[in-house]
């Protein structure tokens, strides 16, 4: 008989900069405990997905944007303490990044802003803090949230 395994969530986010700038969304309607907060572009990799297939169709979704290609930067084994659910987040930088954005799920975000790399908000999600620091210090893997 085969062991039931533990699962956990994957999500694939997308760093979008212009001019030293990073694009990040107003979150709303997640159910952290310390609310909602800025975060990335992106969304749940399903199974059988390719990976950049969901980052760039989150992206559109989400954003309006169009991407050109996308490259993988960052790896997240995001298992917080606090009895959250176990994700691993997956950050690919996108390049020729065509559009403007736009608030395509006002349900799940109400704004899209470009924040200087040097003066990002002090409220980002959660799911998405030890990834945006790992960018910011161009490391390519933080396992935990040490």
């Amino acid at each position: 008989m085969e062991q039931e395994r533990d699962s956990f969530r994957i999500g694939v986010n997308i760093f979008c900069v212009r001019d030293g700038k990073l694009l990040l969304g107003e979150r709303i309607g997640d159910t952290w405990p310390d609310g909602n907060g800025w975060g990335l572009p992106g969304g749940h990799l399903e199974k059988g997905e390719l990976m950049k297939d969901r980052a760039r169709t989150e992206l559109e979704e989400e954003t309006g944007l169009h991407v050109n290609d996308l490259e993988f930067i960052a790896f997240h084994n995001n298992n917080n303490d606090r009895n959250y659910v176990h994700y691993i987040h997956i950050g690919f930088l996108g390049h020729g990044i065509e559009g403007d954005p736009q608030v395509k799920e006002p349900d799940r975000c109400k704004e899209w802003r470009w924040f200087s790399l040097d003066k990002l908000p002090d409220h980002i999600f959660i799911g998405h803090r030890g990834l945006i620091r790992t960018f910011l210090e161009k490391k390519s893997f933080l396992d935990g949230n040490t």
